[in-house]
């Protein structure tokens, strides 16, 4: 069987880049989450930008955060109740403007599903 090319260290570099921003913008931004922006990045950084992962895996704030999620696949407390917050908010919103049934539907099961999803992630 063929091996698979591999994809350019360049393009993981960018994806780290655009998420690194992204990441920014959801620090100072309510509504933006930072943290999953932060976790994609160190993940493209590590395949294409060894520097890059580890200024996010050693911040103060955000690096143990990463590097639980990494390991154990674990989420805050606090964070899984910011996210389910905010998906109560945005779909909160969707009911309120004018939006074809089934989009809020489906948008709807897709937060339940993802909510659930998060909070039976493990905290520690």
């Amino acid at each position: 069987m063929p091996s698979r090319p591999s994809l350019s260290p360049l393009f993981w570099k960018l994806v780290a880049i655009v998420f690194v921003v992204l990441g920014a913008i959801g620090a100072f931004l309510p509504i933006v989450p930072t943290v999953p922006f932060l976790i994609v990045a160190a993940a493209a950084a590590s395949r294409g930008w060894p520097w890059l992962d580890d200024k996010l895996t050693s911040h103060r704030r955000y690096g143990p955060i990463i590097v639980r999620w990494r390991e154990r696949g674990a989420i805050p407390r606090s964070a899984k109740l910011f996210a389910i917050a905010g998906m109560l908010a945005g779909s909160t919103v969707l009911w309120l403007v004018p939006v074809p049934p089934w989009l809020r539907v489906t948008v709807l099961s897709v937060m339940v599903c993802v909510g659930l999803w998060i909070w039976t992630r493990p905290e520690r």
